[in-house]
């Protein structure tokens, strides 16, 4: 289909208004339906439908045999599930929150992740693990944890974050239907966030990033819970005369140096934002990455604003740890406008 067919399409389909739970919810049910080979797994996500309600629905549509609970073992839902895809199924569960899938590392990183590598090609395993991560819900330790470091630093897997809920819907199915392991990060602050969409399976790749606002002076790199967070920073860069591009990773792994650096490019700054701790953090790697592929567009350094190196604090603290608009501005306020300014009037 060429591009001008594809935009008729879909000018022909009227937007609606969905939260993220939703369209996520809405993917699996659509992947559920057309292929026989997809399961849906993990700890109340049955008969309760997750915590989230992200699956709400799906086992009284399905039945049992391909969307059920499983006893509290993260690590034997992860290793269920390679031993499903090695024998030909579609496997997608969920740790029911992003530090409970710690005690499955063993089996995501050993085994899951390598098993391509290992077989030089033979079996491959299409496994999506959903994993609620991120701040932004009050929830108390082992309950709210940015751990995408972790995943995007192993070799073999894919790493994801929808920041929208169009998005969210693509994303997932696109990761369904990947031969690869996908780590599919979902923000679960931005749950019942609400966008007008048209939930359709196709749109950018699953290892492409998106510009969500075009700006010249600065750019941002935001991913997952932070894009919205930045994209309102941009809003308020705006009325101080500064023209903020706002550009969301989507893919962690691989990463979209293309997108990103094009973007770098035409402004010559970058923030980049996350909620996880600062030190070897994943905003590192984006910042090395710019400096050796744009060293000589770069008016500033690039800059991080992150959480701060500290275990994930109490409910009532989570306010000061996670970035937030004044910290991003400040950001954007240091990037060396006088210095540049002068060099150019010199």
């Amino acid at each position: 289909m060429t591009a001008v067919a594809e935009t008729g399409a879909r000018s022909q389909v009227t937007p609606a208004t969905v939260t993220m739970a939703a369209a996520l919810n809405r993917a699996l049910a659509d992947a559920l339906r057309e292929d026989d080979s997809v399961l849906v797994f993990g700890e109340d996500v049955g008969t309760l439908g997750g915590v989230f309600r992200v699956t709400d629905g799906l086992a009284a549509e399905f039945g049992e045999a391909r969307v059920f609970d499983t006893p509290l073992s993260e690590a034997g839902i992860a290793g269920t599930a390679i031993g499903m895809a090695m024998n030909g199924l579609r496997p997608v569960i969920e740790m029911q929150f992003d530090a409970f899938a710690y005690p499955a590392f063993e089996q995501i990183t050993s085994h899951l992740a390598k098993m391509h590598n290992r077989t030089r090609g033979r079996v491959a395993l299409p496994v999506v693990i959903r994993i609620p991560y991120g701040g932004g819900i009050g929830g108390v330790e082992h309950h709210c944890d940015s751990s995408e470091a972790y995943y995007a630093h192993t070799a073999g897997l894919r790493v994801v974050t929808p920041a929208t809920p169009g998005d969210a819907y693509a994303l997932l199915r696109q990761a369904i239907e990947c031969p690869d392991p996908v780590i599919f990060l979902e923000p679960k602050r931005r749950y019942w966030s609400k966008e007008a969409a048209v939930l359709e399976p196709g749109g950018p790749g699953l290892d492409r990033a998106v510009v969500r606002r075009a700006g010249r002076d600065v750019t941002l790199i935001a991913y997952g819970g932070t894009l919205a967070t930045a994209l309102e920073a941009a809003d308020a860069a705006a009325e101080d005369g500064r023209s903020v591009e706002v550009v969301d990773l989507r893919s962690l792994s691989p990463f979209d140096d293309e997108t990103v650096t094009a973007s770098v490019r035409r402004t010559g700054r970058a923030v980049v934002v996350h909620e996880a701790s600062r030190f070897c953090g994943y905003g590192a790697e984006v910042a090395a990455r710019l400096s050796e592929q744009c060293f000589h567009y770069l008016e500033a350094p690039v800059l991080r604003v992150t959480g701060f190196d500290i275990p994930y604090p109490p409910p009532h603290l989570e306010e000061f740890h996670l970035p937030g608009v004044d910290r991003i501005l400040d950001a954007i306020d240091s990037l060396q406008w006088q210095e540049t300014a002068a060099k150019a009037g010199a």
